[in-house]
């Protein structure tokens, strides 16, 4: 454990030297604040928000650990927007409830996460266009590559989002309150035919709590969407995200030295 943990320091005093004190600095800073963070919830008894700062920095290590894994380089841009990423995700997001305080922070995230999980495709196959003889990919491949691969990821993460929700009781895929539904379960005939409800005021749940008892929860504003319009949003900006990439990957292909500003957001392989 002594000899991977020295390691590890050492890959960081390489990253310094060569030239990437700016990510190495955020990480430092970043880690601190977290360190923090995980110090108080223990402090308050919040073992689930102590566990995410754990999470945390666990994740700020995986951007060192796939360059040293799979001997590629991720650019300095890319390196701090990943780390800006995670501690916005996790400790702002769900520690600090910025998901709930701040309007459309889920929303900026899932666009970010779009783009840069574009850019990870892109790079999978760019880096295989340039370095096999035998493979000459056309740029629009490339793109497609690019955007399947975002929306993949985007997919997966939605999937363990319903999971979290099913299996642990969480309420990742956040609920919304909303005015009017069109549903064929309402429909007394059996039929496939919709049964529209506008302007709905207010819903009631009736429920039976653990001692048989039964219990009204009144919720205002309209019917309680159980996290489908979250789920369709976070994927529509995912795909926002990834198509953006997807676009200025296919000028960069094709002119790399006026879209150079692209390269910040692609691996590339670590040259020996």
């Amino acid at each position: 454990m002594k000899k991977k943990l020295k390691n590890f320091h050492n890959e960081l005093r390489s990253a310094w030297k060569e030239h990437r004190k700016s990510s190495v600095a955020v990480y430092f800073t970043l880690r601190a604040l977290v360190i923090i963070c995980m110090i108080l919830e223990f402090l308050r008894g919040d073992l689930n928000n102590a566990f995410l700062c754990l999470l945390s920095l666990t994740l700020f290590l995986v951007p060192f650990f796939i360059e040293k894994k799979f001997k590629i380089d991720l650019p300095n841009a890319l390196e701090i927007i990943i780390m800006l990423f995670i501690f916005s995700a996790e400790i702002l997001g769900e520690i600090n409830n910025f998901y709930g305080a701040i309007p459309y922070w889920d929303t900026m995230l899932h666009t970010i996460n779009g783009f840069i999980a574009a850019g990870v495709g892109f790079a999978l196959i760019d880096l295989l266009n340039q370095n096999t003889k035998s493979i000459s990919l056309s740029p629009v491949f490339v793109a497609i590559v690019s955007f399947c691969f975002s929306m993949t990821i985007g997919v997966l993460w939605e999937f363990f989002e319903y999971g979290a929700d099913i299996y642990f009781r969480t309420d990742m895929q956040k609920d919304r309150i909303v005015e009017s539904i069109s549903t064929v379960a309402l429909n007394e005939e059996g039929k496939n035919v919709p049964v529209k409800i506008d302007g709905i005021d207010h819903t009631i749940i009736f429920s039976i709590d653990k001692d048989g008892n039964l219990v009204e929860t009144l919720v205002e504003g309209g019917y309680l969407d159980i996290g489908i319009i979250d789920t369709m949003k976070d994927l529509f900006v995912n795909f926002i995200g990834a198509v953006c990439f997807s676009i200025f990957g296919y000028l960069y292909i094709l002119n790399r030295d006026k879209y150079h500003f692209i390269s910040h957001f692609i691996p590339v392989k670590r040259e020996i």
